[in-house]
């Protein structure tokens, strides 16, 4: 296929998208985050419009878009609503340790449906006592035959009970140092022992479904095992590297989203006789949070061209892009908050959600410290 293709293919998308963004997203994305409910309609919405099978291979129904596609869009929709942005995100995470390490048979078994979006995706390596450090992690899986048996609690995973498909990380060999003990299996969410604890109630993407995963005696095949005994680690980490650029263009569309509305409002607010858009004070703040997104936008896409071409370095510029992105959105929506003034505080304009919704983001895929001590060690090496 060449190129003039995929760019027309890609263009194609991003049109489609936009206007599903506009027409159907906006419009929801208040009542998401005032009921806290999983969006079930934007799902299938998506789920139709083949939007959640661009990260799969057409030989599996999707469309096998590049990278740098999917988080244009990932960014269209987190214009409108992060909850919805959130939902290809998270069918690429918890979906490409399988790409990555599972064998045919693997994704043949997974992959369509997932690609058809009637199955959700989940990736689940966070525990209570071990966040940034895996290899703190207390789930286990015991080989007994031709099963594997685990338990243990994950938390803080998104999708949780509402995934069909999940990847969790479980130690194989508790006597092993630090992380080279931990290995990766599929778990599907009808097996028994397998069950959604405690859902968590958020600050922001409240739409999301974030929760608690529980594994008692739970026994899956050993053919659910991702790759080789021990290969955990690596795989999670393979895995992260690709998809922390899903938690930049997130940020990035929020972001965006928050600078479309302050510049609309500075616009038609009047104060003292005149917009306060005339305002010099206002017009400087405008112009940063515009250079700062489109600084963002720029990094978030070199990181994704690198994906894209293969190239063995992307990793640092994957943390540089999802480090950037969040702290950016973080700046951008506290600014538009604060040109809004007391319209920004209410819930009547979008902005205070888009605060609450980016705050996620400098957190969730690895803190932005880990980040930053990624970038160090690449660096240093």
């Amino acid at each position: 296929m060449t190129t003039a293709t995929h760019v027309e293919e890609e263009r194609m998308i991003l049109d489609t998208v936009r206007k599903l963004a506009q027409e159907r997203v906006a419009p929801r994305a208040a009542e998401i985050d005032a009921t806290g409910e999983f969006p079930w309609d934007m799902k299938d919405l998506l789920a139709e419009n083949g939007i959640l099978g661009l990260p799969f291979a057409e030989e599996y129904g999707g469309i096998g878009a590049s990278e740098l596609t999917i988080l244009k869009v990932i960014e269209e929709l987190s214009k409108a609503d992060a909850t919805t942005g959130l939902l290809l995100a998270v069918q690429q995470l918890g979906s490409l340790p399988i790409m990555l390490a599972g064998s045919p048979e693997q994704k043949e078994r997974y992959f369509p449906k997932l690609a058809a979006g009637e199955w959700l995706a989940a990736y689940g390596l966070t525990e209570p006592g071990s966040g940034s450090d895996a290899g703190a992690m207390k789930t286990r899986a015991d080989k007994q035959g031709d099963t594997y048996v685990l338990n243990g609690l994950k938390h803080f995973i998104t999708n949780a009970g509402l995934a069909h498909v999940n990847v969790i990380f479980a130690k194989t060999d508790t006597s092993a140092p630090g992380t080279r003990g931990i290995s990766a299996f599929i778990v599907e969410s009808d097996r028994p022992g397998f069950r959604l604890g405690r859902v968590e109630n958020k600050m922001g993407i409240r739409g999301s479904q974030t929760g608690e995963l529980v594994m008692e005696d739970c026994v899956i095949p050993a053919a659910n095992l991702l790759g080789r005994e021990g290969e955990g680690f690596k795989i999670a980490m393979m895995t992260l590297d690709r998809t922390r650029p899903g938690v930049a263009a997130q940020a990035l569309g929020i972001a965006q989203g928050a600078l479309d509305v302050a510049v609309k409002y500075a616009k038609e607010r009047v104060q003292f006789g005149k917009p306060i858009a005339e305002n010099q004070g206002i017009q400087f703040m405008l112009a940063d949070m515009a250079t700062e997104v489109e600084a963002a936008r720029q990094l978030l896409y070199h990181a994704a061209d690198l994906i894209d071409a293969g190239a063995p370095n992307f990793g640092r510029f994957s943390a540089m892009a999802k480090m950037y992105c969040s702290d950016i959105a973080m700046k951008v929506t506290g600014d538009a908050v604060q040109i809004l003034g007391g319209y920004g505080y209410m819930k009547e304009f979008p902005v205070e959600r888009m605060m609450r919704d980016a705050k996620i983001c400098q957190i969730y895929e690895g803190t932005n410290q880990i980040q930053r001590v990624v970038i160090a060690r690449d660096l240093l090496r």
